[in-house]
């Protein structure tokens, strides 16, 4: 029994490990866009226009009528991080309140005060989506200035004020939290939507958990669901080892880390798009495409076709594309077959001349445009050559590797860069401007430090 007990936890173990998901750090830089969101909903105002209107089961207030609000403040955010429970959120703001007062007379409470509250991070169990929830909102008065007689008991006043406060502030103040919440929340809505790759297939960022909270940032893991056009998954490979943050980033900043294997993935979705057929016969910098240049390394051609003929090259990628990382450098794998052809007369097809197994690596550099990865490469190395079958006789194939070479770099790697400008799909979430993140390769990942501008 205790071994079958070891067994189940090691294989679930190994699976934890085999997900290499995405994660996303989101520090208080990002995180203070809470500020920015209760200025664009101008939701204290809003408050403040509703709190004169008369609400449905709302009880006047005893001492004062024609209660309106007026002069809201500019509210004066601070955030902090709750290790294991969210966000505790002060607003410090500043209002007057004026009205008729039980004297007669026109009243006017100016008032500086402090809404708290903690704001946490959940996972929808509906939608699978991140949600801000607030709770245990409290009003602290901080400072009260009255019009009321001067010559009336303090007492009299104090009770007055405080009742009548505490039972304004509290029902104006705290829904403007969870309203400014509501609105925050929309910036999640995008999140888990498909967003193609392409014509493809498409990619969906997949909340795994509820997000952790730390002392210095909120976590989000994801599991990514990259699908083809007809609706099948593509499985990612194992990652090996778990998914982590390099050190050394700056307190309070935001990263999202996304594994190779996930753009391996999703690189898999373009590999037919990789598949090329060259026809023409001056191709950049290339001696002209012909049986007499190709007879200049393979002297069997000449034998074969003694009068120049055009060639037709065929490159069809056979494994789906594979992105490794190292620190500071990152390479696209190519493994599959480069076919040439002799053309013939017009209305007979081309003659294989050979067929190769290629394999073969691109460096690849990485950018942001559009909010999409955008990746442009260029030839490594060609890292093996073999032939599978000749109609010129057998050769060695190794003297076409500087032919090969010099083939892929000016004819065929501009086709795959070409392909790449479709770009890759990032996280919509909170209305991020990726465009303006500084990217790092590390270790088996790429690393986008998020800015705000």
């Amino acid at each position: 029994m205790l071994r079958i007990l070891c067994l189940a936890l090691c294989s679930l173990l190994t699976h934890a490990r085999a997900d290499p998901g995405a994660l996303l750090r989101l520090g208080m830089d990002i995180m203070n866009q809470v500020q920015s969101a209760m200025d664009e909903s101008h939701i204290l105002e809003k408050m403040a226009a509703e709190a004169g209107k008369k609400q449905p089961g709302m009880k006047p207030i005893k001492g004062i009528t024609n209660l309106k609000v007026k002069d809201v403040q500019l509210p004066v955010i601070t955030l902090n991080f709750v290790p294991g429970v969210g966000i505790f959120q002060c607003v410090s703001t500043g209002m007057t309140i004026t009205g008729k007062s039980f004297m007669g007379g026109n009243m006017e409470i100016i008032v500086a005060l402090n809404i708290t509250a903690t704001n946490q991070l959940l996972r929808d169990e509906e939608t699978g989506l991140p949600v801000f929830k607030s709770e245990g909102c409290e009003v602290i008065l901080v400072n009260v200035k009255t019009n009321l007689p001067s010559n009336m008991l303090p007492k009299v006043v104090n009770k007055f004020l405080d009742s009548t406060l505490h039972k304004v502030l509290p029902g104006l103040m705290c829904p403007a939290i969870d309203a400014v919440l509501v609105y925050v929340n929309r910036k999640w809505t995008n999140l888990s939507d498909p967003m193609p790759v392409g014509q493809m297939g498409t990619i969906r960022y997949v909340l795994t958990s509820t997000p952790a909270t730390t002392a210095s940032y909120i976590q989000l893991d994801f599991s990514p669901v990259v699908q083809q056009q007809n609706g099948k998954p593509i499985k990612l490979a194992d990652a090996g080892e778990a998914l982590v943050f390099p050190k050394g980033h700056a307190e309070g900043s935001s990263q999202l880390l996304l594994p190779d294997t996930l753009l391996s993935a999703e690189l898999a979705l373009l590999q037919k798009s990789f598949h090329v057929n060259v026809q023409d016969t001056m191709i950049g910098e290339l001696p002209p495409q012909t049986t007499e240049t190709l007879a200049g390394f393979i002297p069997e051609v000449s034998v074969a076709y003694p009068k120049s003929t055009p060639l037709t090259t065929q490159i069809k990628i056979k494994k789906p594309p594979k992105v490794t990382m190292k620190t500071g450098k990152s390479l696209l794998h190519f493994h599959g077959t480069l076919e040439m052809f002799a053309a013939w007369q017009r209305g007979k097809a081309p003659m294989s001349l050979f067929l190769l197994e290629v394999h073969f690596n691109l460096k690849v550099q990485y950018s942001v445009r559009e909010n999409r990865l955008q990746m442009a490469t260029s030839l490594d190395r060609l890292l093996s050559l073999s032939r599978k079958s000749s109609s010129i006789g057998n050769f060695n194939e190794k003297e076409l590797t500087g032919f090969i070479t010099d083939y892929l770099e000016e004819a065929y790697i501009p086709v795959v860069n070409d392909v790449l400008q479709v770009g890759l799909p990032l996280p919509d979430f909170l209305a991020m401007n990726y465009n303006l993140a500084e990217l790092d390769v590390v270790e088996n990942a790429l690393m986008l430090d998020l800015k705000l501008g």
